[in-house]
């Protein structure tokens, strides 16, 4: 399999940032992920490398999988996705769960991290709920 960086015409013009999908084995959902986490070129991408890249997708409440983190290993190091065998995907699999195991709080729920995702403030203790009132007509009875 031939290297993406190789043909001339998925390289950048003079002057420009290189994208994501420039990485092999990235394409425009790999790259639409890492821009919604604020990642926005390749050399960027780079710069961080694939743990850091990766734990800022988790933080942001992307999915954890596997493949999808060794096919950005691979990517970065200019490797097809499926030359990654052996112990060498042994070892990967264990630096996986363990940025996995880092990027979620086990004491809350799927909802609170969803929340706070979101950015919702957590309340302060002793205070409760203003919620609006009723301003329906009451009902004819």
């Amino acid at each position: 399999m031939a290297d993406m960086t190789d043909n001339p015409d998925l390289q950048p013009a003079a002057g420009l940032v290189p994208p994501i999908t420039s990485i092999p084995n990235l394409g425009p959902a790999s790259a639409a992920a890492f821009l919604r986490v604020g990642i926005t070129s390749a050399e960027q991408l780079r710069a961080l490398g694939a743990d850091a890249a990766y734990s800022q997708l988790l933080q942001a409440g992307v999915a954890p999988h596997f493949i999808g983190y060794y096919v950005l290993v691979m990517g970065l190091q200019g490797r097809p996705w499926n030359d990654c065998q052996g112990d060498e995907k042994k070892a990967l699999r264990e630096k996986f769960d363990a940025l996995k195991a880092a990027a979620h709080d086990k004491d809350q729920t799927e909802f609170e991290r969803a929340l706070d995702r979101l950015g919702v403030v957590e309340r302060k203790p002793g205070t409760t709920a203003v919620l609006p009132t009723d301003r329906r007509a009451p009902s004819a009875k």
